[in-house]
Order: structure tokens, then C-alpha cells, then sequence
């Protein structure tokens, strides 16, 4: 019955988005204070990447996302030989304090004014900030004065220190909550590892807001899992502090493996559109591990950290029944429990958490000489 109403559902509902798209409600222009504390995402993505980088900061962070984008579309900014861009770009120098230097984007609705903290994700144009994103910057300078203001930058392989300057000439009024975080080329593939790390840097306003951790083991591969910061989460943790949680989940509708958690938690649903890694509370007592999407009123639990699509059907076992699968938030290991040829805690194999030897590992968590490494 749930697979015939989630189909019905697929082809009710046109909120689905491709794997790579952010997938977040434009806050509303409210005029209230309900957002105080909270974090806002800004970001303008021309190839994808800056996408990725949000999409990656948002499985590690509460906050809401905005997108900025260019009031015309469709223009190749790099063509003949990065004309475009270059223009656009030329055109803010000459004037840097004439709104009519910088060029027109799509209109903005989301009012500031309730959040504390603001992340900018923004690609590099030739050594400079992107020009679109530099618009929204100039009009909204007065609405950031005050916030904690913190900068992703992507670029190809070209340094940052441009964009720096840029962001600083746009916003001199705000409190920078720490170091741009540059993400190129050569390290894009470990954004995730790099802005955790980032994130424990940065000053934001009303306390940090990175997550706690859970742990999933499927078959002796353990991954972490970024938890969001809500009730069920928070029920959830408690839970898993008084010891383990083991579930049996099955393969459901090409795109999850789902099954009963054997406790309820509180909900907070929304229409959401899971994606690939997603952990997804469904009707308050069951737990949904994403390697496909779907879009349906869910309560967001976090996501798994680190795998990409064909690696999280490996991990989930797409297609399988009853699959067990326990839950923690202390990673438990049985590697001194081990017998055998050598010296388990100095041999330099790799053995799963629960003791097991690994010859051939995929990405997660394991033991050597003793100590936990990812992979």
C-alpha cells in the first residue's frame, strides 16, 4: 500500500529535482522575528559546483537556503574568451557604488532580518567574485549590517584573495565569523571533510550550529551520519545513549530501504524531496536510508556522510530484504575480541569495527593497529 501511494504521489506532486539540485523552501518574507539564531545559506552556482558545495554544508548544518540567480538566462559568461564575464565584471570596478554597474538578477523576497548568521557560497569570475552574486551583495549590505557573515569560495585552481576583498568592499558592516574556506579543482571531492573542519573555526551567533554524529553498520561497514538539530533528532540521540539500536529494513520503491524503528519520535513533517543519503524519520516511527528520491511529508533525520550514489546502493544493498541495520552514536568496536595470526592492534590490516578482517574495503570506517580511520 505505501509503494502504491507513494507512485500516486510521484506523479501528483512536480517537486522533483535532479541529485545535484538543493531542494530547500525560499524563507518567507515575513516580517517577524520566528528565523532569530537561525542560519541562511546564500549561494549563485553557474557550472554546478558551488551546488555541490551547499548541498554538502547543508547535510552538516541547520539552515535555509537561498539562491541567487541572474535576471537573464541562458548567457555563456566564458564564451570568446570570457568576454561576458569580463565586462560584467570591468563594468563594477569602473562604478563599485552604482547599483546600475552590477548586472539585473531575478528578484529576492527572503527578508534577513531574523537571521543571525549568513553563509555566502559563491563561484570565482577570473580572480574576482561572480558578478551576480556581487549584486545581491550591494543591495543587501544595509539588511547585513550586524550578521555574522561567513564565505565558501570556488574556483579552478586561481586563489581567493580577490573574492575576500570583494566580499569586505560589499559588506563592511558585518562581523566576519571566521576564514573564507576555498574549495578548488584539486580538493572539491573532499569538501565534506573540509568544511566540517571549517565549520568548528567559525564564531557563529547564538552558539555553534553543527550536529551531532550517528553511526550506521550495515554488514560490518560502519558510516557517520550528520544529524539535523530538531526534536526528533534530539529523542533520537537520547535513545541511542542508552544503547544500540538494531532494525530490519527492506528495499522499497528503487530508491530507499525503509522498516518499523520499534520506538516512535516527534515530527516536524514537511513535503520534502529526499535525495541520495538522505535519513528520513516516515510517520513518526520509521526510518528511511535513501540512495534514490522521492519526494513525500517527512520529518528530515540527516544525512550519510561521504558516499557518492552507486556507493550508497552498495552500502544500503538497493534491492535487498531484510537488511540489519544498527544505529549508534558511539562507534563500538570488538577489535580487541580478535584471535588469530598476528597482532591485531599492530598487523597494519584493516578489520571492520566488529572485528571482522577487510581485504577488499569500501569507503567507511574501520580499524588498523588499533585505531579507527575512514576510508
Amino acid at each position: 500500500m505505501r509503494q502504491i501511494l507513494l507512485f500516486l504521489a510521484a506523479m501528483l506532486l512536480c517537486c522533483c529535482s535532479a541529485d545535484n539540485e538543493v531542494k530547500a523552501e525560499t524563507p518567507a518574507n515575513t516580517g517577524n522575528n520566528s528565523n532569530t539564531g537561525k542560519t541562511l545559506v546564500v549561494y549563485y552556482s553557474y557550472t554546478g559546483n558551488s551546488r555541490e558545495i551547499v548541498n554538502t554544508l547543508t547535510s552538516q548544518i541547520q539552515a535555509d537556503v537561498l539562491e541567487i540567480q541572474p535576471a537573464e538566462k541562458g548567457l555563456k559568461y566564458e564564451a570568446n574568451n570570457y568576454a561576458l564575464g569580463t565586462q560584467l565584471l570591468n563594468a563594477i570596478k569602473a562604478n563599485p557604488n552604482d547599483l546600475s554597474s552590477y548586472p539585473a538578477i531575478d528578484p529576492v523576497a527572503t527578508s534577513l532580518s531574523g537571521y543571525e548568521n549568513i553563509i555566502i557560497v559563491t563561484p570565482l569570475w577570473w580572480s574576482q567574485m561572480a558578478a551576480i552574486m556581487q549584486t545581491y551583495l550591494f543591495q543587501s549590505a544595509s539588511e547585513m549590517a550586524g550578521k555574522h557573515v561567513a564565505m565558501i569560495v570556488s574556483s579552478h585552481s586561481s586563489g581567493i584573495s580577490g573574492v575576500v576583498s570583494d566580499a569586505r568592499r560589499l559588506l563592511p558592516d558585518v562581523t566576519w565569523m571566521g576564514d573564507a574556506l576555498w574549495i578548488n579543482a584539486s580538493n572539491h571531492s573532499n569538501r565534506a571533510s573540509l568544511i566540517e573542519a571549517w565549520l568548528k573555526t567559525l564564531n557563529f551567533a547564538k552558539g555553534q550550529t553543527t550536529m551531532d554524529k550517528m553511526y550506521i553498520t550495515i554488514g560490518g561497514q560502519t558510516q557517520s551520519v550528520t544529524l539535523v538539530e530538531n526534536a526528533a533528532t534530539r529523542a533520537l540521540v537520547e535513545k541511542l545513549k542508552q544503547g544500540t539500536v538494531t532494525v530490519m529494513l527492506n528495499s522499497s520503491g528503487g530508491f530507499e530501504i525503509w522498516g518499523a524503528l520499534g520506538f516512535s519520535l516527534p515530527t516536524s513533517n514537511q513535503q520534502t524531496t529526499a535525495l541520495p543519503g538522505d535519513v528520513i524519520l516516515y510517520n513518526g516511527s520509521n526510518i528511511c536510508l535513501f540512495y534514490g528520491s522521492n519526494s513525500w511529508s517527512y520529518t528530515r533525520l540527516g544525512k550519510i556522510d561521504g558516499l557518492s550514489e552507486s556507493e550508497l546502493r552498495t552500502f544500503l544493498r538497493a534491492g535487498e530484504s531484510n537488511i540489519s541495520v544498527t544505529l549508534s552514536v558511539d562507534v563500538q568496536t570488538d577489535i580487541r575480541n580478535i584471535k588469530g595470526e598476528g597482532n591485531a592492534q599492530g598487523d597494519g590490516n584493516l578489520y571492520s569495527l566488529n572485528g571482522q578482517r577487510v581485504k577488499n574495503p569500501t569507503k567507511g570506517l574501520y580499524i588498523r593497529n588499533g585505531k579507527k580511520i575512514a576510508i
